[in-house]
């Protein structure tokens, strides 16, 4: 623990802090222009066997909540559907959530500064958990969107 506080302030700080942190970034990161999130095809991240049998995506995706629609964003939950503009926004939603959750991620992880140990385990736990899932579906989505807006890329 970095910075000493009473265990009632770490408390309160921990409760009311961490889901800000998700709701702020999350708003936040709505807010942004879907330019922000164009950029080009990444070889590098069109493994679906990686997400399919290391990560056995398929089993538990469906759990996972889209929180973008409470923020009025982009639902992700549904590919409402096919033409070419419409994945290419999905596309870019991916990238958006994906952001999301990679800065909520750090920002949680940032309480285990006043949080005493063992207690920042939990914190770093929950950090991980509440956002680990959610970018690897975003990721095991977007290489099937992209797979389908480029079929040349299926080999990869």
């Amino acid at each position: 623990m970095w910075i000493e506080l009473h265990p009632y302030w770490i408390a309160g700080i921990n409760a009311l802090g961490i889901p800000m942190a998700h709701l702020l970034i999350a708003w936040g990161i709505t807010q942004l222009p879907e330019s922000c999130f164009s950029r080009p095809l990444d070889k590098k991240e069109q493994n679906l066997r990686l997400y399919l049998r290391l990560f056995q995506i398929k089993r538990w995706k469906h759990y996972l909540p889209d929180g973008a629609p409470w923020l009025k964003g982009f639902s992700k939950s549904s590919l409402q559907s096919t033409e070419r503009e419409y994945l290419e926004t999905f596309v870019k939603e991916t990238r958006r959530g994906e952001c999301s959750h990679w800065l909520q991620w750090l920002a949680i992880s940032c309480f285990i500064v006043w949080t005493p140990s063992p207690y920042h385990l939990i914190i770093l736990i929950y950090a991980t958990l509440s956002n680990l899932p959610c970018i690897l579906n975003l990721r095991y989505t977007r290489i099937r969107l992209i797979r389908i807006l480029h079929p040349s890329t299926q080999s990869i």
